[in-house]
């Protein structure tokens, strides 16, 4: 069970596809628009009436872009989520009495431990990002850094306990249909710490070492790939490639933008400058691009594209930020919002990116400055490359799968 973004969907495709071929009947339970990211994994599809699309274009998303902090986003982004939550309880509860064990992303793992502790089934976390508190670093979802051991693990137990707080509206009816008694705000996360409730992190060691403070039941597993049944390029992308140098990914993913026009100008400016093709992916920010070194596509896997890419240029989501290191070429990484300021400074710590262009502050000598230092200068590539060896010999499944096999017991 996952909600949010594509990022926030594509790797348990992956996941529930390794999952179905070791024998487990696997339901992918998210936004009805990701059905057809399951086609042909062996990976069922329960749709949840939500639209993420359609939120962040209503007037209330487009408000993410006049908050200029993270925390701003956060409480934005949160009370956008606390309004559209009870319209997906009805089919996760649904879904949920067909399963045996509920597997919930970070975004759904409150509302759907309750509903797990209300029918009796086990459950587990499988998390993209590191939401438990440390003292290591501050909370993913408000950029990172470090704000001192103290306050870096009061700011991540806060956001967790803010993060229950968005279901605060939905738990009492849940509660109560499934026979389960009232309890305060807060009291769920504290059981689930209490029992020592697992989750398992769908990133890297490599990338993020599992903080020494974390308490017992919290593991790094390694990444989960998105599941993808297509073999090669489609043949507009692969000859654009061929007939030139090796071009620049550009992407947003899902991440909108309030002018598409103004800052796809603005990147191709950059790329033509720093003497670079590029491949523009429209994404839902509606990225453009025009002329004979520049190709605008849909979406691509990023598996095919990615490797024979000179860089990417990208928001450091989760999900695409691991894309690019498993194809092992430098970044720069142009984060938007949330959890992509962290992404984007450990990019720059493994020494793959050589900045970070944050999208409030990109100019066209900034991204093109940053693009010849990815391009020309090998030791980003000659990192890359070893990173990206490392990464493709981590089997991030097989943890879930033991850890499946310990529940069952």
């Amino acid at each position: 069970m996952t909600a949010g973004s594509r990022g926030d969907v594509a790797p348990y495709t992956g996941l529930g596809h390794r999952l179905a071929l070791s024998g487990h009947e696997v339901t992918l339970v998210t936004h009805a628009r990701f059905a057809p990211l399951v086609a042909g994994s062996g990976v069922r599809f329960h749709g949840l009436p939500v639209d993420p699309l359609a939120e962040l274009e209503s007037p209330r998303g487009r408000g993410l872009h006049r908050s200029a902090s993270e925390a701003g986003k956060l409480i934005r982004l949160a009370g956008m989520a606390r309004r559209v939550v009870g319209r997906m309880t009805e089919d996760l509860i649904t879904a949920a009495r067909d399963s045996e064990v509920l597997l919930l992303s970070a975004s759904l793992a409150p509302l759907g431990h309750t509903i797990a502790e209300g029918l009796r089934l086990p459950s587990m976390g499988v998390y993209l990002q590191p939401i438990a508190g440390t003292r290591e670093f501050a909370p993913p979802v408000l950029g990172g850094g470090s704000w001192g051991p103290a306050v870096n693990r009061v700011a991540g137990d806060g956001v967790c306990l803010a993060t229950e707080h968005i279901f605060t509206g939905a738990l009492p009816g849940v509660r109560r249909r499934l026979g389960l008694p009232a309890v305060r705000a807060g009291a769920t996360l504290r059981t689930r710490e209490r029992r020592l409730w697992p989750v398992h992190h769908g990133f890297s060691p490599l990338v993020v070492p599992r903080p020494r403070d974390w308490r017992a039941g919290l593991t790094v597993s390694g990444y989960w790939w998105p599941y993808d049944a297509a073999s090669q390029l489609p043949d507009s992308v692969r000859d654009f490639i061929d007939s030139g140098q090796p071009p620049v990914y550009v992407g947003l993913g899902s991440a909108t933008v309030p002018d598409a026009g103004r800052l796809s100008a603005r990147l191709v400016a950059a790329l033509r400058r720093a003497g670079l093709r590029g491949v523009i992916q429209r994404g839902w920010g509606g990225l453009t691009a025009d002329g004979d070194d520049m190709l605008a596509i849909g979406d691509v896997p990023h598996a095919l594209l990615f490797p024979r890419m000179a860089a990417v240029v990208h928001h450091a989501g989760a999900g695409t930020t691991a894309a690019g290191l498993r194809a092992g070429v430098p970044a720069v990484p142009v984060p938007v919002q949330f959890d992509a300021g962290f992404w984007s400074a450990r990019l720059v710590a493994l020494g793959v990116a050589p900045d970070v262009v944050p999208l409030r502050r990109l100019t066209v000598q900034a991204l093109a400055s940053a693009l010849v230092r990815a391009t020309r200068e090998p030791v980003y590539r000659e990192r890359a490359r070893s990173l990206g060896a490392r990464i493709r010999a981590e089997d991030g499944a097989a943890p879930v799968l033991a850890a499946l096999d310990r529940l069952g017991d």
